[in-house]
């Protein structure tokens, strides 16, 4: 009944942008419905109805960390209008980043270097950038000091991002993207 309600409200404010966040989360069991006596295969089949059959102006943007684990009946053309890969960010997308994780900490991002910043965190996703400002923020209080170029330095210096740590992950997934997707930057 969810499903069918979020569906009927959606096309019912459309124009509107739907958003499902980590779609193969929402799906787990769809190979063999045998952990929910069946719901999720039958939510699953709806919800695929829907994406081919759908007449509002609705746009479905879905998220995904783990692609290999959709079915490729969800994959198949008409169903979803574009499929976009987001990689990690450039230098510039870093910068902007990082001024706007400032910014939200009511910081001056005028008064830091963001290209010498953005050079150090090459391989940094939107979520280590603003972890980094976030620790620096937590030892410029341990040291009563104002945040800092250099703290922030320090912060992203001693980190090692996903980019590293999960190196052949991520160049699997650039890999199956390539030809299959269309770049977001």
């Amino acid at each position: 009944k969810n499903l069918e309600r979020v569906l009927a409200v959606a096309e019912g404010m459309a124009p509107v942008v739907l958003w499902i966040d980590e779609i193969e989360k929402g799906f787990a069991y769809t190979r063999t419905g045998d952990s929910d006596a069946g719901l999720s295969k039958r939510l699953y089949g709806r919800l695929l109805t829907w994406l081919q059959e759908r007449k509002g102006p609705v746009f479905l943007v879905a998220t995904c960390n783990d692609v290999e684990s959709l079915p490729p009946e969800m994959m198949r053309k008409g169903r979803f209008d574009e499929v976009f890969f987001v990689d990690l960010p450039t230098a510039e997308e870093r910068a902007e980043i990082l001024r706007i994780h400032l910014a939200r900490r009511k910081r001056d991002p005028g008064r830091f270097d963001l290209a010498a910043l953005a050079a150090a965190s090459e391989g940094f996703s939107g979520a280590e950038l603003e972890q980094a400002i976030v620790a620096a923020l937590h030892a410029a209080f341990s040291r009563k000091s104002e945040l800092s170029t250099a703290l922030i330095l320090e912060e992203l210096r001693s980190t090692r991002p996903l980019s590293v740590l999960r190196r052949e992950e991520i160049e699997a997934l650039r890999a199956w993207a390539a030809g299959r997707t269309v770049p977001a930057s």
